[in-house]
């Protein structure tokens, strides 16, 4: 195989994704040599004979065994059931990653495959990410690993990891991009339908619900009013009168409570409402701000920013519900 081409090795093993592991064969298994040529070869690997049975239960058949991987280039991880029960990866498979990783193989993880390099400890040290349901997890399990369960790619050099699902498509578009440029990758993107560069991270996806408040609580029946009343001036002063509590008595019970400051839960609260102000209506951004509490568009920008990790204008770009016609 000595034409030039860099070979991309998919491993499959049972209780893969679908999706995940298509996402890695739409990008790197189509031959597209006419964007870029030599395009790559891409081979699809499994840990044993026999069919791999999916997650959804129908199955694959790898042309290739473990043996593929001493030709990677690039070794292709995808999300992996047994992550969710706490299972160990076969022991061949994460010897046979070591061995592609130490001979300068390029490591890449979409959602829960980043579980299999951590467990042949290709992420000792390093910067990972996974979908932002099995973060905590993953971090739980392998404390040498830096998890951030905020961003949709983390790219190592040699090791990359990406968040869930569709997060999968910009690592690979971002793999394509550094092996082939910007245009090429562009062309590839156009080709997918998706957008070439998504900004900000998962942190725009993950779900923050509040803890619903028990009846008698002060604290949890404060919560509710407060979040009727984002719109407000409100303050640990107003909250801890309205909790019966003097202030300070107020913030250490709260922060006991709910692992947060009460200003830090509430200022997370303001921006779940303008989030959803900018997802559900026409109001301009100066408008939302003051809906939820921020008095302005300026106040709100930078916690909006550093919350979501875009502007208010770029998230309602990408999550505007179009409202029915009237």
């Amino acid at each position: 195989m000595g034409d030039g081409r860099h070979t991309v090795v998919a491993v499959v093993l049972d209780g893969i994704a679908p999706f995940e592991f298509a996402v890695g064969c739409e990008a790197f298994g189509i031959d597209r040599s006419d964007l870029a040529s030599p395009w790559y070869r891409f081979l699809v690997a499994a840990p044993g004979p026999g069919p791999v049975r999916t997650s959804l239960g129908f199955t694959i058949e790898a042309p290739y065994g473990l043996d593929a991987l001493r030709r990677a280039g690039t070794v292709y991880l995808s999300a992996w059931s047994g992550a969710d029960d706490g299972q160990e990866p076969p022991g061949a498979l994460l010897d046979a990653l070591r061995a592609a990783h130490a001979r300068g193989a390029r490591m890449m993880s979409v959602c829960s495959g980043a579980f299999l390099l951590a467990a042949a400890g290709l992420l000792d040290g390093r910067r990972a990410t996974t979908h932002w349901m099995h973060a905590a997890d993953l971090a739980r399990r392998y404390p040498a690993v830096t998890v951030d369960p905020e961003v949709l790619y983390v790219d190592e050099g040699d090791v990359l990891t990406s968040a869930g699902t569709a997060a999968g498509i910009d690592l690979c578009l971002h793999v394509i991009r550094a092996d082939h440029g910007a245009a090429v990758a562009n062309a590839v993107a156009r080709r997918m339908v998706v957008p070439p560069h998504r900004d900000g991270g998962q942190a725009q996806f993950i779900e923050a619900p509040v803890p619903p408040p028990c009846s008698g609580d002060a604290i949890g029946a404060t919560m509710a009013w407060a979040q009727r009343h984002l719109g407000e001036p409100l303050g640990v002063a107003a909250l801890a009168r309205r909790a019966g509590f003097s202030p300070r008595h107020f913030s250490r019970t709260f922060q006991a409570r709910i692992g947060t400051s009460p200003l830090r839960w509430l200022l997370h609260q303001r921006v779940l409402l303008a989030r959803e102000l900018l997802e559900t209506t026409d109001e301009p951004v100066e408008r939302v701000a003051q809906l939820a509490g921020f008095g302005t568009a300026t106040s709100m920008r930078p916690h909006f920013q550093r919350q979501v990790r875009c502007s208010p204008l770029a998230y309602r770009r990408a999550f505007r519900t179009r409202l029915p016609a009237a």
